[in-house]
């Protein structure tokens, strides 16, 4: 008895082999070809924008974010003690030599306990999370940790990071997928899973060594 399914056109699952491995390819390629070296940490990176684009990238960010905090603080005295603290933080050591420009904004929402830094300099800090601060030292605690990720390039290296985990990811679902087998867009699925906890614990892992590099800020 002969069967009358259709044989499957292994010529089109050679081509999405072909197709899925230049992608991954040129992925890798244009990862390894952002590699430099960071001129403050003195760490190797690779990092997916220049200096210019991250500084033009957190000016441009700088007000909508801003505005998600209720905007700048009226508080003149504790705006001044931000400012303060955090300029003495760029003026020590190596960080002096940074390229980039560093402003330091107290934003005006008291419920919101959070600071954040965006690309090249633009330092974030709510007044609820000022108000649970008592010395100097606590609040240089805290700034210290968001000039480190400025200082790092978190922002380019993850975005970096991304790109590599996007391009690989899309890689393997071309591959396994087969138009003739509804599972395989399961393992494209997962694929993607696996891709966005790559690029979690990236972000994690940087959010700790830059804590930990940056832990003799309390000083301040």
């Amino acid at each position: 008895m002969y069967s009358t399914a259709a044989p499957r056109p292994v010529h089109r699952r050679g081509g999405r082999l072909t197709l899925a491995l230049i992608i991954a390819v040129v992925s890798l390629l244009s990862y390894f070809n952002t590699r430099s070296s960071n001129p403050i940490t003195g760490e190797t990176q690779y990092v997916a924008m220049s200096v210019d684009q991250e500084i033009a990238l957190g000016l441009q960010a700088s007000p909508e974010m801003a505005a998600q905090y209720g905007g700048e603080s009226t508080d003149a005295n504790a705006k001044a003690r931000v400012q303060r603290v955090g300029q003495r933080l760029i003026t020590q050591g190596d960080r002096s030599a940074t390229p980039y420009h560093f402003d330091f904004h107290l934003l005006a929402d008291r419920t919101t306990i959070n600071a954040f830094a965006l690309p090249a300099g633009q330092v974030f800090f709510t007044e609820g999370l000022y108000r649970r601060l008592d010395t100097d030292g606590q609040l240089a605690g805290v700034l210290g940790h968001e000039v480190g990720h400025v200082l790092e390039r978190h922002s380019a290296q993850h975005s970096a990071k991304a790109r590599l985990t996007q391009g690989l990811t899309g890689a393997a679902a071309i591959a396994s997928y087969d138009p003739n087998n509804a599972g395989s867009r399961n393992t494209a699925m997962v694929a993607a899973m696996v891709g966005q906890i790559i690029n979690f614990k990236y972000g994690r892992s940087q959010d700790s060594r830059s804590r930990s590099n940056l832990s003799t800020s309390d000083n301040c």
